[in-house]
């Protein structure tokens, strides 16, 4: 626990010093009608609690944002990514595309199977997309179902669990990812012999 602390103090000194450029830390890929306002919004207000910076459309876009150009650019800039998979998560343009650009970016990404197992999920070409597209989005949920993630029943589980489990995974992400960071700077800085 001590280990967390730390790092999450350096994270909101860090986060203090550059918040105009800071990029998000986590985002949160989810289905609206299906978790926003349940699972999706509280790991939104759980991570900015904990000083971390998390992208949710709805929290991070106002009026006369382009969707395309903030959530390609929240994406491509993240450390770590959420996907909340719903029932109706693949009937979506929006998800599947960000689940894809998530996984192009080779971002790390943690899934929660919301009330859908992840046999369930897989893009159907209902005559809107290209088929590049599908193939696209359907190489991406493949990544997504074969990637250790969480499963979570709402009508049996507590909602509190799931948000500290995801938060939990996510430091421990960031902290690895901070440890790393650190190895290559030490692995570049020339060695001067006197």
């Amino acid at each position: 626990m001590h280990r967390t602390s730390q790092f999450l103090l350096h994270y909101h000194r860090t986060r203090v010093a550059n918040r105009a450029t800071k990029p998000c830390d986590v985002f949160i890929n989810h289905r609206g009608i299906d978790t926003k306002r349940t699972v999706a919004t509280l790991l939104y207000d759980h991570f900015y609690r904990l000083n971390l910076h998390p992208f949710l459309d709805s929290k991070n876009m106002k009026p006369g944002d382009k969707l395309f150009d903030n959530i390609n650019g929240a994406i491509r800039k993240c450390k770590v990514g959420v996907a909340v998979f719903s029932p109706r998560y693949c009937e979506s343009y929006f998800c599947l595309h960000e689940l894809a650009l998530m996984m192009e970016s080779r971002k790390k990404v943690i899934p929660i199977f919301c009330d859908v197992k992840p046999s369930q999920l897989r893009a159907v070409d209902n005559g809107k997309c290209a088929m590049e597209d599908i193939r696209r989005f359907n190489w991406a949920l493949e990544e997504a179902k074969y990637t250790v993630g969480l499963t979570f029943d709402s009508l049996k589980g507590n909602w509190s669990d799931v948000v500290t489990s995801t938060s939990d995974n996510i430091i421990k992400t960031l902290i690895e990812m901070e440890g790393e960071k650190k190895m290559q700077r030490h692995k570049s800085t020339p060695i001067l012999y006197v």
